[in-house]
């Protein structure tokens, strides 16, 4: 990859923070989003608004065929074995919450759901609000003794004839693990349960293919893959979400509405209720053609060489304390400086023009397991370079210095 030219499609790389180059190392919580994908949103205000679907007017047909064509790019993506099963959402989270409010209302009293330690709060409370409601039963899988893998053990030991769902990250943001999630598809498969997938840290980093890994759901969101904030995607096996009832009602979702009687529309419709936002759905669309025009094997790989290399490199730093060693990660670094907040040490950082993340990022129960209240995380892009990481770690040494 040409990583100098790849920073020219994305401005803010250029921003200075405090008279300090702006190093952005918080892409994990969002990427930054290159120059191609906001011309794309432009252009959609500027040439081609109009409400989608039904419309026979050429503005509302144009902006229809953008929208429907960024969702056959999406489902040849990941893999889906039909555009259909691709259901437009506002991120993971709306996404998350629909399979649970949806698929839950098919669960009774005392069904089982499996969830794991490091899953973001986000695939966690929609499941306890499910459990408010019907009354299943939420199971954990903990850390194992290394606390940055799954026990996978414990994991075949918590299916029962209850279980029903088994929901899981592709890829911890805390700690950047890749979970084995084809292995423990197949476990739940085994055992009659369905898998929902959360992949809003694998989908910008990782092949996914959906069809290989036979998840029954899988969600991620636009902004964490160069896209537009505000769009999300859920793939869901056609067999589930037929059997599924709407998740909202409105305009769009239905076929026919009576006061005595409502049918819904075939899918994808039937879990799209209300205007979509069909203009930055269109962005999305560009933000695909540019990662698949990079490579997301390149992508990968580059991610990996950045993230080995500034692991060696902060290990030499006294009192620096990495959490999350599994052989199999992602490009996401959490620490802690001994004796020092994490909060003081990202506000040092930011001083020196680099945006890190602080806190315990959405996964307060994987901080318990750990015996902590929060990180500093840094977590890396394509467009990251290995003169950054360098300032990064001489910046660290210097709050290092101060704090320790």
């Amino acid at each position: 990859m040409n990583i100098e030219a790849l920073r020219r499609d994305f401005p803010i790389l250029s921003r200075t923070i405090y008279n300090k180059p702006l190093i952005y190392l918080d892409n994990t919580a969002t990427t930054e989003t290159p120059r191609q994908v906001v011309d794309t949103i432009q252009s959609m205000y500027f040439t081609h608004k109009a409400n989608v679907h039904r419309g026979v007017h050429t503005l509302s047909q144009e902006a229809t065929d953008m929208m429907e064509t960024t969702r056959r790019q999406v489902a040849a993506y990941i893999g889906a074995p039909s555009h259909e099963e691709v259901i437009f959402t506002r991120g993971t989270t709306e996404a998350i919450n629909l399979v649970a409010a949806s698929y839950g209302e098919l669960l009774r009293e005392g069904d089982e759901i499996i969830l794991t330690v490091m899953e973001h709060h986000s695939n966690i409370v929609p499941w306890q609000l499910l459990r408010t409601r019907r009354g299943v039963v939420i199971k954990v899988v903990p850390l194992r003794a290394d606390r940055s893998t799954l026990n996978l053990d414990v994991y075949r030991e918590l299916f029962t004839p209850r279980t029903r769902v088994v929901a899981v990250t592709h890829v911890s943001n805390v700690l950047g693990t890749i979970n084995p999630v084809a292995e423990m598809i197949h476990i739940a498969h085994q055992h009659g349960a369905v898998a929902l997938i959360d992949g809003a840290q694998a989908i910008a980093h990782l092949p996914v293919d959906v069809g290989a890994l036979d998840a029954d759901f899988y969600a991620f969101s636009s902004h964490k893959m160069y896209g537009p904030c505000g769009v999300g995607i859920l793939y869901g096996k056609r067999e589930l979400l037929e059997e599924m009832p709407p998740y909202q009602g409105g305009g769009e979702m239905i076929q026919s509405v009576s006061f005595e009687h409502t049918t819904f529309a075939e899918l994808p419709f039937k879990f799209e209720a209300g205007t979509p936002d069909f203009v930055d759905i269109a962005a999305l669309n560009t933000a695909l053609a540019f990662m698949s025009e990079v490579g997301i094997e390149e992508i990968a790989r580059h991610e990996e060489e950045l993230l080995r290399y500034t692991t060696e490199r902060l290990r030499a730093i006294h009192g620096l304390e990495i959490y999350g060693t599994a052989p199999n990660k992602s490009a996401i670094i959490s620490f802690l400086l001994r004796g020092a907040h994490h909060y003081d040490t990202g506000m040092l950082l930011d001083k020196l023009g680099i945006a890190v993340r602080t806190g315990h990022h959405c996964a307060q129960p994987l901080m318990h397991a750990l015996g902590i209240d929060g990180t500093v995380r840094a977590s890396f892009a394509l467009y990251n370079t290995f003169s950054e990481c360098d300032q990064f770690v001489a910046a660290l040494e210097r709050v290092a210095s101060m704090l320790i």
